[in-house]
């Protein structure tokens, strides 16, 4: 067995692709109707959208009662500022609640919840 993607759902799942696709510079390796694989250039795991009409999003920090995220992305990068302003250009809004100062907590367009990190 070998693990080759995590499948991220979303009302508009290749929407959400392309949102990824630009984050990270990644390109799409195969795509269907409503699925879309993207594959990182030096090879390893990508990341698949898959369209959902039931989608719902997710609550974070978590709430009873509410749609609990079940996995987020941590993204490094080498300059936070930078790269946060880039994911919000591209549709991403940041998270109201911060946990730390070397990582920022986001939200992609279908309300993912993905972290930006710089190794200290």
């Amino acid at each position: 067995m070998r693990w080759s993607t995590v499948c991220l759902e979303a009302l508009d799942g290749p929407a959400l692709a392309m949102f990824y696709r630009e984050l990270l510079g990644w390109q799409v390796k195969a795509e269907e109707p409503g699925w879309v694989l993207l594959a990182p250039p030096d090879g390893g795991p990508g990341l698949s959208f898959q369209s959902d009409p039931g989608f719902v999003r997710p609550a974070w920090p978590g709430r009873h009662g509410k749609q609990q995220m079940m996995m987020h992305l941590d993204i490094e990068v080498d300059d936070l500022d930078a790269s946060s302003a880039r994911a919000v250009e591209l549709g991403a809004t940041v998270a109201d609640f911060q946990p730390q100062d070397d990582v920022r907590v986001h939200f992609d367009p279908a309300g993912h919840p993905f972290c930006l990190w710089v190794s200290t």
